[in-house]
């Protein structure tokens, strides 16, 4: 029997042309960047230092003669207390661009800084790594972050020491430095970041900034393309998984911000197609199940917390992950919760409107539950969660789609089954997504029409009473070949023989 594939985000799907599927993503893609955005969740982080108010704000832009003048103070300095103030008014200089352009064409300006980086004053390594940071921030190609490895080695050291804030900031400028530059991410690989930024992360576990600092700086890491090769492997063996599990649930007056980086973080090592079973073995899966039960129930109660969805997104792409890891049997002790079915519909109906992507992240999800496993699909009819899904059909975007396949993967399972999605009403829902231009949506339209009265001939006869047999009719003068052939297959083979029989019982 026909049988409709598990949807991969890590692959595309064999029934697509390859064109095809690098359309969707990227477009689905883009959706997630804009999300990320959208909250100012974006590839680089400046800090903003808690002094700014004392020091009277944002200093005006200076001239490049006057940023020049600094560094050769910064320089010839003598006095530790001259090179702090002038290292700080340098920072600040710092934040206009084209003072950075200035800045990084001197050749000893790197120097300059690294000296006081690496230098026994506790004041001027803090002003030199705002300063780094500002460089590592910086728009200009020219401020390439390779001319900045000099630092490198001592914001790695830096990781293991007290300061929570000194660490931060030395986390979110190692951050910067990775987005697209391989070169930078095989420095700080060879000069050992991983295990510093594991053993960052467990000495300041409960500063949950710190934390934030540490997930995100993970995910500049893993979500390169050449990440696979050396640097996940490394990250699945460093110990770091627990750490980042245990930040997922959010802190009601911290905020969602550590649990979205850990979540993001996650979801680079699921898609990831490296080692998933270790993930699962350390459980990812289940926790990451759980915390989308909890805020399905916020969801559901209309919680209005800023950003939430931006925690869903990455929760739905490690389960969606995952569940492909492995025979879904073997993975269902770690999806037990018949609640995460209901959360998954909330999602699907709440965001329908604000985020239709989400829509479709949640469905797809579902499609991967359902695949090959009788308990979901049962669970589905039980929960009486299958008019809240062919709502969905009317909806573009590949919602209902994806919520065909669904829909398909219970009807896969029998009569019983397909009766129960009779009862709740698939024929005339599909009667109406038959006439739908998308062709894609009159295909699966049609595949689970097939299932449907191929298993019992009451729902044939249902079928035809609903004014079916003129639609099918019609199809067989589509554009498409696919459609114009399973038409024909319907009409030939299930729905003809009905039609004749109440033909002559008329008569």
């Amino acid at each position: 029997m026909w049988r409709l594939n598990v949807v991969r985000h890590k692959a595309g799907r064999p029934d697509i042309s390859l064109e095809e599927f690098k359309f969707k993503k990227r477009a689905h893609e883009k959706q997630l960047r804009q999300a990320r955005r959208d909250r100012q969740l974006v590839s680089k982080r400046l800090l903003v230092n808690d002094d700014e108010d004392e020091e009277g704000g944002t200093m005006d832009t200076l001239a490049s003669d006057q940023v020049l003048e600094y560094l050769q103070m910064i320089t010839n300095g003598r006095e530790s207390l001259d090179t702090e103030s002038q290292l700080r008014a340098l920072r600040k200089a710092l934040r206009d661009p084209s003072a950075q352009l200035t800045f990084i064409k001197q050749q000893c300006s790197i120097p300059a800084l690294v000296t006081n980086l690496s230098g026994p004053n506790t004041q001027c390594r803090l002003e030199a790594a705002r300063c780094f940071h500002e460089l590592s921030h910086s728009p200009h190609r020219e401020v390439d972050p390779w001319r900045l490895r000099q630092a490198t080695p001592y914001l790695i050291t830096y990781l293991s020491g007290q300061s929570p804030k000194f660490t931060e900031l030395c986390l979110y400028t190692l951050a910067n430095m990775c987005p697209d530059s391989d070169s930078v991410r095989e420095m700080l690989l060879a000069q050992g970041i991983i295990p510093a930024l594991t053993s960052c992360i467990q000495i300041h576990r409960y500063n949950l900034a710190v934390v934030e600092a540490v997930a995100f700086t993970f995910s500049q890491l893993v979500s390169a393309n050449s990440a696979a090769e050396k640097i996940i492997p490394a990250v699945l063996a460093s110990g770091l998984i627990p750490y980042l599990l245990s930040g997922l649930t959010p802190d009601p007056q911290f905020g969602l911000g550590p649990a979205i980086e850990c979540a993001w973080c996650l979801h680079y090592l699921c898609c990831s197609n490296v080692d998933s079973g270790t993930l699962v073995a350390h459980g990812a899966l289940l926790q990451c199940t759980s915390m989308l039960v909890t805020l399905g129930g916020a969801v559901a109660k209309g919680s209005e917390m800023e950003g939430l969805e931006l925690l869903i997104w990455p929760l739905l792409r490690c389960v969606g992950n995952l569940l492909l890891s492995g025979p879904l049997g073997t993975l269902q002790s770690h999806v037990n919760d018949s609640r995460f079915l209901a959360a998954l519909c909330a999602f699907a109906q709440v965001f329908l409107q604000t985020h239709p992507a989400l829509t479709r992240e949640s469905v797809w999800v579902l499609n991967n539950l359902t695949a090959d496993s009788s308990v979901f699909c049962s669970a589905l009819l039980y929960l009486n969660l299958v008019p809240a899904l062919m709502q969905l059909l009317h909806f573009s975007h590949g919602i209902n789609t994806m919520v065909l396949r669904v829909l398909g993967n219970i009807a896969h399972h029998g009569r019983e089954y397909c009766l129960h999605l009779a009862q709740a009403g698939l024929l005339s829902a599909l009667c109406a997504t038959m006439k739908m231009a998308d062709s894609e949506v009159v295909t699966f339209s049609l595949e689970v029409l097939d299932q449907l009265v191929s298993s019992d001939p009451q729902l044939a006869d249902e079928f035809i009473k609903q004014n079916g047999l003129p639609l099918l009719e019609a199809m067989q003068y589509n554009s498409q070949e696919t459609i114009r052939i399973r038409a024909t297959h319907l009409l030939e083979h299930h729905l003809t023989p009905h039609c004749t029989v109440d033909t002559s019982e008329v008569a």
